[in-house]
């Protein structure tokens, strides 16, 4: 990484819960490429100073993380299709003070359903209503699952999100036992997440019950820190077919640095980025 300097460019993330992921990644990245550039992960204490530190500082690009991806629309001056369709935003980039906004999350998930050649006629439970759970939804939804239940506590969020996409709603995750188990699993909560502000009682919690996980074929979890999470280790331990936020998170950050810095690296320097980025 070059010595900091006044022509350096900065790209950002904002996160309440912020890892290094993104920032092993993209300045791995930018040594490979021989780029004078710098990322860096904040926790914001007010999300509008925030965004308008972006806007006046010339910052070039900013990743945008759990919980701000909804509040975030407002202080943007354009959304690409990406994230309007959606209305979550996880990508801002600053064209001399015009900031767009874009959703990356929508491509990874949509990219791991084909790359796992995942049956659409599968059913799906999804936990969470959140920002990432509309690009979860949005992505099944396109690729043509019918059989989706959008399962939330907050019930406005969470029928408004089946709602929007012909899906249903439940409160709480069914009794697998007596009302049978869906084929795909997915968490879209920070439940089972570590991290600098993270922790607490969720870190080692499952996100869904030991017997749905038993009676599912494929488990996917979008926490991508730690990469093996109590879901992850508990689908492995069961022999499902496991999908990992680690590598949501390596989709969704190439797809930003191609969009921040105009260049798509090769295969094999994306593969070195990742490596670095999981060897934490």
């Amino acid at each position: 990484m070059p010595i900091l300097n006044k022509d350096m460019t900065l790209c950002i993330s904002l996160s309440a819960r912020p890892s290094n992921n993104g920032t092993r990644f993209h300045n791995h990245l930018y040594e490979q490429l021989g780029l004078n550039w710098i990322y860096k992960a904040f926790a914001p204490t007010d999300l509008a100073l925030a965004i308008a530190g972006v806007r006046g500082l010339g910052i070039r690009g900013c990743a945008v993380s759990m919980p701000y991806k909804e509040d975030v629309i407002a202080l943007v001056d354009v959304l690409d299709p990406s994230a309007k369709a959606i209305e979550s935003v996880n990508t801002i980039v600053n064209d001399g003070g015009t900031l767009t906004a874009y959703n990356t999350d929508y491509t990874a998930i949509e990219r791991l359903l084909q790359r796992n050649a995942v049956p659409t006629t599968s059913s799906v439970w999804v936990s969470g209503s959140g920002g990432m759970a509309k690009a979860t939804v949005a992505a099944l939804r396109d690729a043509g699952f019918t059989d989706v239940t959008v399962i939330a506590r907050n019930e406005a969020a969470g029928r408004a999100l089946a709602g929007l996409y012909g899906f249903a709603w439940r409160a709480e995750v069914p009794a697998a036992e007596t009302e049978g188990a869906a084929d795909m699993l997915i968490n879209v909560t920070p439940i089972g997440m570590t991290g600098s502000m993270a922790g607490g009682p969720d870190a080692d919690a499952l996100s869904f019950p030991q017997a749905a996980v038993e009676a599912a074929t494929v488990v996917f979890d979008v926490v991508a820190l730690p990469a093996e999470t109590p879901l992850v280790k508990a689908a492995r331990a069961a022999g499902k077919t496991v999908i990992t936020g680690a590598e949501v998170a390596t989709i969704q950050a190439l797809e930003q640095f191609v969009l921040y810095t105009g260049i798509r690296p090769t295969d094999e320097q994306i593969r070195a980025a990742e490596e670095f980025m999981r060897a934490q």
